[in-house]
């Protein structure tokens, strides 16, 4: 007897998640921030060396340099840069962005900019560090001519350094290159003071940014800057997206020919696959690159894998005699364990790559791992929920429907 409740409930789940994917794969697909090497950009390598002799360098520091790079490429009017640290010593910096001036986030990377006060005597009586937070903006003097404010988080501080030296002459150094040098007039006790020179509004600006973010706190020697054209990054999207949809429609009319109703249903959770492994991608704020395709390819074959590896199983059962639904529970009972098996020591090697690995083979295995485990909820259980509920509507009993020739079955 045919159960048209179940085979209702297929068609209600199936189609619940055509309309999500018809509707929303277009914003999610646009959402997904996408790497240099598929819009254009540049890279640049640098190594960390310490600020002082006989200090390390450690992973506490990569992080705190890293952290401070990003700060110095958001003043330069770039956002959402990839810094990756790379043990021992050097930090990689990804700028997926066409528009962004490669020279001069360049050299604000590289600025230290360390600010001193010091007396006449060149010794330092104020350091940079002594800024309140956000201490540094930008003003005007008498005839509208931009200056750097500074406002001290102690203002005793600089009410006793300025007493120490009153009527002497205090300068301000940005690393070791002067910036003025004026003479104390009087005690400054409000804990504000000003840095005077040739500025101007974009420049002053762009000095109290970096007095802000703070010294850097390790030297930075650049090895290596690798450029990316706007146009071979299309180019290569391009024919990626080229090769997938031809390797999807192969995939697709294969699994159709040779299993037929469970070939369709492992299609519609392949397409639910892509669609999910998307969101999840976009929930991650992940930079989608050539080597994160990569991993997403291969975890499709991982997933038709199982899928085929569970369809053969039934087909065998089918052969051996039994009808649709035994074949069905033993085939998908006797497939599971291989099918873990297969997921949990590719997620082993996966957890191998981004630990050991560099910044491109993080990611491809950052991709292959999330992957990994959306194919699991989607192409295991996923699809044998579907069939499940096809087998247990009781419309499609015969062995044709599952690729099966009634000749192939052996008498039991």
């Amino acid at each position: 007897m045919i159960k048209w409740g179940r085979f209702l409930l297929f068609l209600v789940v199936v189609g619940l998640l055509a309309t999500l994917v018809a509707t929303t794969t277009k914003q999610v697909a646009g959402n997904i921030t996408l790497g240099l090497d598929l819009q254009g950009g540049f890279e640049i390598l640098y190594e960390v060396e310490p600020l002082e002799a006989g200090h390390k360098v450690d992973i506490e520091l990569l992080k705190s340099t890293a952290h401070m790079i990003e700060r110095r490429i958001n003043i330069g009017g770039v956002a959402e840069p990839v810094t990756t640290t790379e043990l021992p010593n050097r930090i990689r910096v990804q700028i997926a962005s066409q528009s962004a001036d490669q020279d001069k986030l360049r050299e604000l990377i590289g600025k230290p900019a360390h600010l001193t006060f010091r007396d006449e005597h060149g010794k330092i009586i104020l350091q940079g560090s002594d800024l309140a937070p956000n201490g540094a903006a930008v003003g005007y003097d008498d005839l509208k001519r931009p200056l750097v404010t500074l406002k001290f988080s102690d203002p005793k501080k600089l009410e006793d350094a300025t007493r120490a030296n009153l009527h002497k002459p205090m300068a301000i150094f940005l690393d070791e290159t002067m910036q003025t040098n004026p003479t104390i007039q009087s005690v400054i006790s409000g804990g504000s003071a000003q840095i005077t020179g040739n500025y101007t509004q974009e420049s002053a600006q762009e000095l109290a940014d970096l007095l802000n973010s703070g010294a850097m706190p390790a030297k930075l020697i650049e090895k290596q800057v690798t450029s990316v054209g706007a146009s071979l990054g299309t180019l290569a999207l391009e024919k990626t997206l080229y090769a997938g949809y031809i390797g999807a429609a192969l995939i697709f009319i294969f699994m159709l020919v040779v299993y037929r109703m469970p070939g369709m249903i492992a299609n519609i959770t392949l397409a639910g696959f892509t669609y999910f492994c998307m969101v999840v991608l976009d929930w991650m704020h992940a930079t989608l690159t050539l080597p994160g395709i990569a991993g997403f390819i291969l975890a499709v074959g991982i997933a038709v894998d199982a899928n085929i590896i569970t369809y053969e199983r039934i087909q065998e059962e089918i052969r051996s005699g039994k009808t649709v639904l035994s074949a069905f529970r033993a085939g998908e009972r006797r497939s599971l364990i291989t099918i873990i098996d297969a997921h949990v020591t590719t997620l082993i090697a996966t957890g191998v790559l981004f630990f050991f690995g560099t910044s491109s083979v993080q990611g491809f295995a950052v991709v292959l791992a999330m992957t990994i485990i959306v194919s699991i909820i989607t192409n295991v259980f996923g699809s044998r929920f579907l069939l499940w509920l096809v087998v247990r509507s009781n419309m499609f009993k015969k062995p044709f429907w599952f690729g099966v020739k009634e000749s192939e079955i052996r008498e039991l």
